[in-house]
């Protein structure tokens, strides 16, 4: 395995712009469960996520059965 941010055992969806995935990276989220820990909000605040990004992550927890924290997806 390589040492690059490729190789980091990640679910989050590939499909979000690179600008979202450093943020999310940045803030230490490597795994969608992780997000069920945080709003929707929190997660918006970071510094290059947009409601793009946002709306694939929401999509990618729902497949997984998972919800941002306090059940705040928009439906």
């Amino acid at each position: 395995m390589t040492k690059n941010n490729s190789s980091l055992i990640s679910d989050i969806p590939t499909s979000i712009g690179a600008p979202a995935r450093r943020a999310l990276v940045g803030a230490g989220y490597l795994q969608l469960e992780q997000l069920t820990k945080v709003s929707e909000a929190e997660v918006l605040k970071l510094h290059g996520m947009g409601p793009k990004a946002l709306d694939i992550i929401r999509r990618a927890l729902i497949e997984k059965g998972l919800t941002f924290a306090n059940g705040s997806e928009n439906k």
